[in-house]
């Protein structure tokens, strides 16, 4: 059974429904898999062929790389980290994922819209979503993991809105430090400026990742950008 939208476009209408109506969230979501033939989300997307985006993405990642993720809202940045990190197993590592923007009980939200429940996500992926979050907190919790690791930050955005932390040229430089030591593979999710919307192109480049402050994305050995569910993932010259 095919849907009518890519999974994202179909959870932007149940979210846009969901606030329309005042109906619950999981209810309007139901409400959208029944208008596509099936018997609810989980039926859609347990249904759906998985890690596809993943699969283009995860070959192409190498022991020691820093990888930017970028994509506008909707465009399932957040999914494809998630996936990253839930596979990190099959290249014999460890998967993290450190969000400054979820909250436990929202990350295991979105794991179930991959069809991954609670306890098959703890197994796989150790979550945190601490508020301290930021390039040496991430450094810390990695150093105690003795083994290779795939750590996903969401998102590039947020880490340096405390003003406690270091700014972000310093914090990305760090962690590029600690992945080419150590062998292990940093995922960090972009936001892209919404500016990209009226640019005709037909997917962002490193010229829309939105910086509010000053970064040198030269930093990153591979950037991949999403946008209508096309994936184009480029290495660093």
């Amino acid at each position: 059974m095919h849907i009518s939208a890519p999974v994202y476009h179909l959870m932007r209408q149940a979210k846009l429904l969901a606030r329309q109506t005042g109906t619950p969230l999981h209810k309007a979501l139901d409400q959208i898999a029944t208008s596509e033939g099936f018997q609810s989300w989980g039926h859609l997307t347990s249904s759906l062929p998985k890690g596809r985006a993943a699969e283009i993405v995860l070959p192409q990642l190498h022991a020691g790389d820093l990888m930017l993720l970028g994509a506008r809202p909707g465009h399932g940045k957040t999914l494809l980290g998630l996936e990253l990190a839930s596979m990190a197993a099959t290249l014999g590592r460890k998967g993290f994922f450190f969000t400054l923007d979820y909250h436990e009980p929202a990350v295991a939200d979105r794991f179930a819209d991959l069809g991954i429940d609670q306890a098959s996500a703890q197994k796989t992926v150790e979550v945190d979503t601490s508020d301290e979050i930021s390039g040496g907190y991430v450094v810390s919790r990695l150093e105690r993991c003795h083994t290779p690791v795939v750590a996903v930050i969401d998102y590039l955005q947020l880490l340096d809105q405390r003003r406690s932390n270091p700014d972000l040229q310093h914090q990305i430089t760090s962690l590029r430090t600690y992945v080419k030591a150590t062998g292990a593979i940093c995922v960090v999710i972009s936001q892209i400026d919404r500016s990209f919307d009226l640019s005709g192109k037909p997917m962002p480049d490193a010229s829309d990742v939105r910086l509010p402050n000053p970064l040198d994305l030269s930093a990153f050995d591979t950037v991949c950008f999403l946008h209508n569910g096309k994936v184009q993932v480029d290495r660093a010259a």
